[in-house]
């Protein structure tokens, strides 16, 4: 089995997705956003961002991870660039494309890219998706993303920002509908630990975007506007009913974060990029 090359840098044909103030307030309630302004779908919260994308997100790795593999994909990285919040009344446009891999001796690194414009063409964001198919180096090609590793220097200075939060018992089915994710490890706790879970866990991007407004109320005056990039590394799994504990330091121009539950990093390597 090899990565097919032939489907690398092609981009998908685009899927259209018309933003409500119902569904941005409806995102906003299952991820526990305190923010007004997305509570009442004024604005989309940042990591909303990935429900317009959702039907591109995989199309471009089924294109070039052999089938028998795709079972072994998990969600790596997330990378967020903005260029406008999402508003009420916008019609988006969604496209994508793997623009490289990278094989390591427990699996392989790869990156789809993904656009998202408005009805007059221009850029909303774009995102790089990095997916991990576990146990399987399909060597390297294209590009690698840009990175947002963490500095570990940082840790002599103190956190300019520390912010403890709860995932409800009922997140996951709240936050499912909520993103048009129905991943039954996220639901069904007899799948979840068929596939060598402990039960059901959190989807990534519910996780990430709790971190999102951590961020934006510590830092950004809760305002989505200001903030230009956010990303992430998925590290563990998040269970319902856990305590997230988000601490942020001044990484230059930038901010870098990372989460724990307890002692264990669930998202490292974040980086918030905030005007």
């Amino acid at each position: 089995m090899e990565f097919d090359r032939a489907g690398l840098d092609v981009w998908t044909g685009e899927t259209t997705f018309e933003v409500t103030r119902e569904r941005l307030a409806e995102y906003a309630a299952a991820t526990n956003d305190p923010i007004d302004a997305h509570r009442r779908g004024d604005v989309a919260s940042p990591v909303f961002a990935i429900v317009p994308v959702f039907q591109t997100l995989l199309e471009p790795a089924v294109e070039v991870v052999p089938l028998p593999l795709v079972g072994r994909i998990v969600h790596g990285e997330q990378d967020f660039r903005f260029h406008r919040p999402i508003r009420p009344g916008d019609r988006l446009t969604a496209r994508g494309k793997m623009t490289g891999w990278t094989g390591r001796d427990n699996g392989t690194a790869a990156t789809v890219r993904l656009e998202t414009r408005d009805d007059g063409g221009d850029l909303v964001n774009e995102q790089d998706v990095t997916f991990f198919v576990r146990g399987f180096n399909a060597g390297s090609a294209g590009a690698e993303p840009p990175g947002h590793k963490f500095d570990e220097s940082l840790r002599a200075q103190d956190p300019v920002a520390e912010v403890v939060q709860h995932v409800d018992d009922d997140q996951t089915h709240r936050y499912a509908p909520a993103a048009g994710d129905p991943m039954p490890i996220h639901l069904d706790a007899e799948v979840a630990r068929a596939a060598g879970l402990p039960g059901i866990i959190a989807h990534g991007l519910c996780t990430m975007a709790f971190t999102s407004w951590a961020v934006l109320t510590e830092l950004a005056g809760s305002d989505v506007t200001r903030l230009r990039r956010l990303a992430v590394r998925f590290a563990k799994p998040v269970l319902p009913g856990q305590d997230l504990t988000t601490r942020v330091w001044r990484a230059g121009s930038a901010y870098a974060y990372e989460t724990t539950v307890g002692d264990t990093v669930v998202i490292k390597d974040g980086l918030a990029e905030i005007d």
